[in-house]
Parts: C-alpha cells; structure tokens; sequence
C-alpha cells in the first residue's frame, strides 16, 4: 500500500519531460551516452538524450539517467545524481546557475555549454515552444506538492500531519528519490531474455509447420498416384472383350472324332452333323 501512490506520480512524470533548446543558437541540449559530454544538436524529440525533466532542483536527462552536473570549474556535464559532482541548480528568468555558488550561468559556446558570467541569449534556455525553463519547473513543483499532498491526511486528534499510507514524509522523499534513479538494466535483461525465449519458440514453431507442411504434400501425391493408377486401370478392363482369357482354366477343345483320318477337312453342320469337305473318291474315278 505504500507505493499506491507512488507509482502513479512516477507515470505523470514521464509526460513532463522537455528539450532545452538554447535562445541565442537554436539548438538542443543532448547528452552523450559514452563519457557524459554535453552537445548543442539539432532539436528532436524522438531521442531520449534531449529530454530533461526537473528532480527537485536536478536536471535529469532520461537517456543517461544522470544529472546536469558541475565536474570542474566551469566545465558542466552529466554524472551520476548523487554523486561527487552532482549540482543543484538555480532558475529564473530563464537563467540556470548552480544553487548556492557565484560561479555563473550555463552558456552555449561552440564546443557545447559551460559555466560564464555573461547574461545574455546564449545563457537562456527555452523548451521547443520558447517557454522558459523556468515555467517546466514550477509546474513540475506543483506536481510534486500534489503528490504529496494526495498522500497526506490531517488528524485533528493527533494534532499533526500524517500519511495516508502509514509513513513519514521523508521516508516518502527517499522512497520517491530511490525510484527516480533506480537502475533499470534488470528490466532490460529480463526483456531480452523474453524476446530470446519467443525467438527460439517461433523458430521451433516454424520447423514443425515446414516438416508437417512436407509430409501433407507426400501423402497428396501418393493419393494422386493411386488414383491415376486406379484410372488406367479400370481404363485397360474396360477395353478387354466380356469374356476374358483365364489361364486356370484352359478352354476346352472338343474332340477329334475317331473316324476321322489325318489330313482330311471336316464341317460341322448347324443341324450337328459333320461330314468331309471333300468326299472320298474312288481310285478308278
């Protein structure tokens, strides 16, 4: 029940994310993902590297998870929030300087940004609708105020403000800072690995459909073998004369008669009598 609210204020704080795109240049701030080095790039807001949100009075980019940051003097950065170098900055009129030290304001040079004394275009910075910079973190401060205000419940009998959830308002503060920077590689791998698992499943899905795919294309051809067979078949006895010609059964010859001499032509006449062709003749004729 702790987080109850918790996480819904963390799902509205994605949505307040901006560019910081300098007044005088026209271009947006980005970090660099490899040594945290700061640019001045062409304005895009499909890249994580340009968006920064207010963390209190931190500057966070969402890309590299780490804050805008003071490293040495006047050379500005991003690091680890928390960290040695980590800064709290100042804001107003669309100036940004660190909180509590005399050492400048953020202005764009050519080789990115760093800490000067100069006030004018070059150390404004707006959002891509030329609102200040100034005006994300006051609303992102309303939101807090909110948040935590939603969380809170006063107790007339107690005499004091306490939490609707049971615990007290730094507790919530750390709760809120330990989830606004946690480490979200753990997520990462997991995914990765899911995406591994369903690759594997797929490919062994994909196997199974080819192999039965195969084996339903034999069994056709086969089917359609024996029917043409089948065809030519009935194709052959149906071109056979009615009586047919058995070999188990020779057929019958009828008998010579007895009487009948060797070379001599007999005729079988339709009354059934058989005569010669050719009548003996006497010697004298």
């Amino acid at each position: 029940m702790k987080f109850f609210w918790i996480i819904p204020f963390f799902l509205l704080q994605d949505t307040e994310a901006f560019l910081m795109k300098n007044a005088k240049v026209k271009l947006c701030l980005q970090a660099s993902p490899m040594d945290g080095s700061l640019l001045l790039e062409d304005c895009n807001p499909e890249t994580d590297f340009q968006d920064w949100s207010w963390q209190g009075d931190s500057l966070m980019n969402h890309g590299t998870q780490s804050c805008l940051s003071v490293v040495e003097a006047g050379r500005v950065q991003t690091s680890l929030c928390g960290g040695t170098g980590y800064v709290s900055w100042d804001c107003s009129n669309s100036l940004l300087s660190p909180l509590g030290s005399s050492q400048g304001y953020l202005v764009a040079n050519k080789k990115g940004v760093a800490l000067n004394d100069v006030r004018g275009l070059r150390a404004q910075w707006q959002d891509v609708a030329d609102r200040s910079v100034c005006e994300e973190k006051a609303e992102q401060d309303r939101y807090f105020t909110a948040a935590l205000a939603s969380t809170h419940m006063y107790d007339p009998t107690a005499g004091n403000v306490t939490l609707a959830l049971g615990i007290d308002q730094v507790e919530l503060e750390e709760l809120l800072w330990f989830f606004r920077r946690e480490d979200p590689s753990t997520w990462n791998y997991s995914i990765l690995a899911l995406s591994f698992v369903a690759m594997i499943l797929g490919l062994l899905l994909l196997s199974i459909n080819v192999v039965r795919n195969r084996k339903r294309k034999i069994h056709m051809y086969r089917e359609a073998e024996q029917t043409v067979q089948q065809a030519e078949l009935e194709a052959k006895q149906a071109l056979m004369p009615v009586q047919e010609y058995s070999p188990i059964e020779p057929q019958k010859q009828e008998p010579v008669p007895q009487d009948q001499r060797s070379g001599e032509v007999v005729v079988q006449w339709k009354d059934g009598t058989v005569t010669s062709l050719y009548a003996e003749r006497s010697e004298d004729a």
